[in-house]
């Protein structure tokens, strides 16, 4: 028997509900302690319950995940572009990992799986926004080719925070 462990990117399901809202706490918890003030970013992901995340999963966006040895450990929301500001037809809304599994070619793996369906969908030219202050997600995006693109103020929890865009194809 091989100890070598399988992944795998698919649709999620409701039976993911669960372990997206976990991808969901440890990713955020990572990424924006410090940047997201600490009652609010509690708040954030005490709303992503697994309920919330079956509703999700309801509303027909996308959700793809990426799944090591029968374990979810990363996810994708995408479709087309909500606002014409990034001038691009899709756009890749969240994409997370569990902190031990970044940095090991699965974001990258996932993006390319969530660009092609959009591409197969005829939605070539993909943006997605990341918080000004997420220097990790900007070198990611970054690294994938990615030009820095429009900037705006998002308000996360009543806080205004500085966003960027980027821009593929």
């Amino acid at each position: 028997m091989s100890t070598r462990s399988t992944t795998s990117i698919r649709r999620a399901r409701d039976s993911d509900a669960a372990a997206l809202s976990g991808v969901f706490d440890a990713a955020w918890r990572e990424a924006y302690r410090g940047v997201i003030p600490g009652v609010a970013l509690e708040r954030l992901i005490a709303q992503r319950d697994g309920r919330w995340w079956r509703g999700a999963l309801r509303r027909g966006r996308p959700i793809a995940v990426v799944e090591t040895a029968g374990t979810v450990v990363g996810y994708a929301a995408y479709g087309r572009a909500r606002s014409n500001l990034l001038k691009a037809e899709g756009e890749i809304d969240e994409l997370y990992l569990l902190p031990e599994y970044q940095g090991i070619g699965l974001g990258r793996r996932l993006f390319r799986a969530v660009r092609n369906d959009l591409a197969d969908h005829g939605l070539t030219r993909l943006g997605v926004w990341t918080l000004e202050e997420n220097a990790r997600a900007a070198g990611f995006y970054e690294s994938l080719g990615g030009l820095a693109g429009p900037r705006t103020l998002d308000r996360v929890a009543g806080v205004p925070l500085a966003k960027v865009g980027y821009r593929f194809g």
